[in-house]
Parts: structure tokens; C-alpha cells; sequence
């Protein structure tokens, strides 16, 4: 059996009497893409940011790479968080940054590399993620697609063993979706990564995932294949993936 790169243990985490996650437990092993479903508000983001320690649970255990997560001080979280990338929803980058500038800025923070590791770390994301010609680029200059992609390169630059995506495809249409799905599952082999994807995006979750979750009510309520989950009887997931296929399809 493969070790386990997350391993999660009856995570609570409420807000005020809003219960947002009620008893989560779950494994993700070495070179696993895990899909987390779930309807707005049922904490997939919030599971992210649980496991990034930037929000604290309000009780069980999250072990990353059998580290527990919430034992760390701050430089022992600072050195764990370098073998994690995060993909934020809306790419995040710095607009008064060149795409250079936005991809030195995370190997400068945490890494003392000479100029020249960091200039073949920058070609060698920019021509994983097909946008080289991009380099000296503001962010205003770039479609959302080829900042999403950005976001990816940046992302990945400091060489992590788990990504966590947060909606990597919200507001793309269907074919950028599709190809920024694709180009996730290209850098995850290339790159010998793990990953939690949060998504709403069936299409999405199709191309990348090994495995999914379903969350509900603070609970994991259906967890297989996307070919299971999606051929389920179960009225809840009946419902849950035929609104999710009208929105994606009604999407922009």
C-alpha cells in the first residue's frame, strides 16, 4: 500500500453555531489526485485552508508527509509549506509584477538561490505551461486562461509534493477549462506530484482525478471513482451532478 501524503483525522471546525466541518477524516497517498466535491458553503475551501494552517480547526489531526501539522511553530511550518503548492481560484498574481517578477517573488521568499537557478526555474514553468513568449509581461496584458496558467507555473516553481487547487477552472470557458484540466494532469506526472482539487467542473474532474470526495452537511458523504460517484443511483448525487453539468454548461 502506498504511504499516505495527507492523512486527515475527524477534523471539526465551525463558526459560531455554523457547523462547517463535522468529523472529516480521509487519506491521500504518493502521486494521488483527489477531487473534493461538495455544494457552496460545505467547506472544501475550508478543508485548504485547514491544511495550509492558515485557518486552525477546532479539534482532530492533519498529518502532511507524517508531520502533524498542528504541532509545527511557525519556521517549522514555514520549511513544510516549501513542499506545498497552492492554486488560488482567482490565480493571485501581483499586478504591479512582471510574470518574471511574479515567479521569482515565491523562490526569493524561500529559497537562497543564485540568479541563474532562478532564471531556469522561471523558463523551465513558463515552458511546462506553453507561455515563454509571456515572460516580461504585465498581468493586465494576459486573458484569463493565460493567467491561470501563470498561477499554475508560479504554483509549481518551487518544485512542491502536494498541490492543493482551489476551483482551478471557475470562470474559464469550457475549452480553456479542458486544457487547463489536461495541463494539470501533464505537470502532476512531470513533476511526480500529489493533489487535492476543490472543483464544481465534472469535466474538470474527469480528466484529473484518481479518486473523490463528496462533502455534505460537514461530512463526507460519498467517496469512489468519478465514474462511480457519477453512475451512483443515489437521488443526492443524482441531483448533485446534473445541476453541476447545467452550470458548467451554462457557463460563459
Amino acid at each position: 500500500m502506498l504511504d499516505s501524503v495527507v492523512r486527515i483525522n475527524d477534523l471539526h471546525k465551525s463558526f459560531d453555531d455554523l457547523v462547517v466541518l463535522d468529523g472529516v477524516s480521509l487519506n491521500v497517498e504518493v502521486g494521488q489526485n483527489m477531487v473534493v466535491f461538495g455544494r457552496s458553503g460545505t467547506g472544501k475551501s475550508v478543508l485548504l485552508k485547514c491544511l495550509m494552517r492558515l485557518m486552525l480547526p477546532d479539534s482532530g489531526e492533519i498529518f502532511i508527509q507524517n508531520i502533524n501539522v498542528l504541532n509545527l511553530d511557525g519556521k517549522e511550518l514555514n520549511e513544510l509549506r516549501k513542499d506545498i503548492g497552492f492554486l488560488f481560484q482567482g490565480s493571485a498574481l501581483y499586478d504591479s509584477m512582471t510574470v518574471r517578477e511574479n515567479l521569482e517573488f515565491p523562490l526569493i521568499r524561500n529559497f537562497n538561490l543564485e540568479q541563474d537557478e532562478m532564471n531556469k526555474r522561471v523558463h523551465r514553468v513558463l515552458e511546462a505551461v506553453d507561455l515563454t513568449e509571456a515572460i516580461d509581461k504585465m498581468p493586465s496584458e494576459l486573458s484569463g486562461g493565460m493567467r491561470k496558467r501563470i498561477g499554475l507555473a508560479r504554483s509549481i516553481i518551487t518544485e512542491p509534493k502536494l498541490m492543493l487547487y482551489d476551483e482551478p477552472t471557475t470562470g474559464l470557458d469550457p475549452i480553456t477549462s479542458k486544457e487547463i484540466s489536461t495541463l494539470i494532469v501533464d505537470l502532476q506526472n512531470a513533476f511526480k506530484m500529489t493533489s487535492i482539487i476543490v472543483t464544481h467542473d465534472v469535466l474538470c474532474a474527469k480528466i484529473i482525478a484518481d479518486c473523490a470526495i463528496v462533502l455534505d452537511d460537514g461530512h463526507i458523504v460519498h467517496e469512489g471513482t468519478i465514474e462511480e460517484l457519477l453512475t451512483a443511483e443515489d437521488p443526492f448525487l443524482k441531483n448533485f451532478f446534473s445541476d453541476e453539468v447545467i452550470k458548467n454548461n451554462g457557463r460563459n
